[in-house]
């Protein structure tokens, strides 16, 4: 399963310093004026799980598997970008391409780099790329609306969508985001939903940049922004693009002295990686035996048929059980034999619902 993140942010923020860093590959230029990243870049970077070491020492494996993240780099957003302002319509495309949202804000001062609105306010920074994705969700909104109103004086069906999506412009026009409007379980506005991708209605964390010194998230402006975040139900995560990209070309000893010194346990890529996942509802379970153990990324709440169908879509169609072991118990078990001998391998079925952590064993037919 794909999961893309878009780093988003006005210019000079910090976004591509954080791309770089983040994927270890530098093909977005980090320059000090505005729209130096003008197509956006993706890189597909793996997350780090210390459950997989865990599992490897014991199965030892030909090889380890992680699972995955594509961050995408996305040109720098300005005031007007919904009316087209810089490179908005070509920003505004790239988001819609997204899972979710890492929005950027520079929460740290440095006179050598200059500010496109003329000084530090994160809040603001955020209110304005909010407003900006808004105004274009209402632009998206009124053309449909303008489709529809012609064909629903003949359609009741469409007359209930009609209704509903004048009651979602009325609460975009009030400046709130498309996933706060109220949704019912037989949600006329299904279908505009899926057709249109809302921009406001991705899941958004914000992500403040900090200078060295201010890695604690104390600092006023943090603050802020997570007083902002927490009004809004966002998650938060505090890093420095700046220690990131540093931590880039270390051997993995010198980085975990380097972050040691610093007092954290784990990069932001880690962080970001953890954050993202947990805003999206995502979890990992894992498969593990002489020739790989993997990490295999599902949405919280699937059954077993549809974690199978993260493997293979046949592994869904002809699921028939699972044979599965808490990571836990695979561990203090030392193994598959040994869960298996005190009776912790269980045989679940259709209904049952996957848990982050379990090492599973699929058997199926088709």
């Amino acid at each position: 399963m794909a999961l893309g993140v878009g780093i988003v942010g006005l210019p000079n923020v910090g976004k591509s310093t954080l791309f770089n860093a983040l994927t270890h590959a530098q093909n977005a230029e980090a320059a000090n004026y505005p729209f130096c990243t003008i197509e956006p870049n993706k890189a597909t970077v793996a997350m780090n799980d210390v459950r997989l070491d865990a599992l490897a020492a014991i199965a030892k494996p030909a090889q380890i598997v992680k699972a995955t993240v594509d961050f995408i780099d996305i040109a720098g957003l300005v005031r007007g970008a919904s009316a087209g302002e810089g490179l908005g319509n070509k920003f505004l495309a790239n988001i819609r391409e997204t899972d979710a949202v890492l929005q950027v804000v520079r929460c740290f001062a440095d006179d050598d780099i200059v500010h496109v609105e003329g000084g530090i306010d994160p809040v603001r920074d955020i209110e304005i790329i909010e407003t900006e994705l808004v105004l274009a969700d209402m632009q998206s909104l009124e053309k449909r609306i303008d489709r529809i109103s012609r064909q629903a004086r003949a359609d009741k069906e469409l007359r209930k969508e009609l209704e509903a999506m004048e009651h979602l412009m009325k609460h975009l026009n009030g400046g709130h985001p498309v996933r706060t409007f109220p949704r019912t379980k037989d949600d006329a506005l299904d279908t505009t939903l899926t057709e249109l991708q809302f921009l406001t209605d991705k899941p958004v964390i914000y992500c403040a940049n900090v200078s060295e010194d201010e890695l604690d998230g104390t600092s006023d402006q943090v603050a802020r922004v997570k007083a902002y975040a927490e009004e809004k139900g966002c998650d938060v995560v505090v890093i420095s693009a700046k220690i990131e990209a540093e931590l880039a070309g270390l051997t993995d000893a010198e980085r975990d002295d380097f972050l040691a010194s610093y007092g954290l346990q784990e990069s932001g890529l880690d962080q970001t990686i953890r954050m993202a996942h947990h805003t999206l509802g995502l979890a990992s379970y894992f498969t593990a035996g002489p020739k790989e153990v993997r990490a295999w990324t599902f949405h919280r709440g699937w059954t077993a048929p549809q974690c199978a169908g993260v493997i293979h879509t046949d592994f869904e169609r002809g699921f028939i059980r699972a044979e599965v072991i808490a990571f836990e118990d695979y561990v203090r078990l030392n193994g598959e034999a040994g869960a298996k001998a005190a009776g912790l391998m269980r045989v679940e079925g259709k209904e049952y619902v996957v848990q982050d952590g379990d090492v599973m064993h699929f058997l199926f037919n088709v």
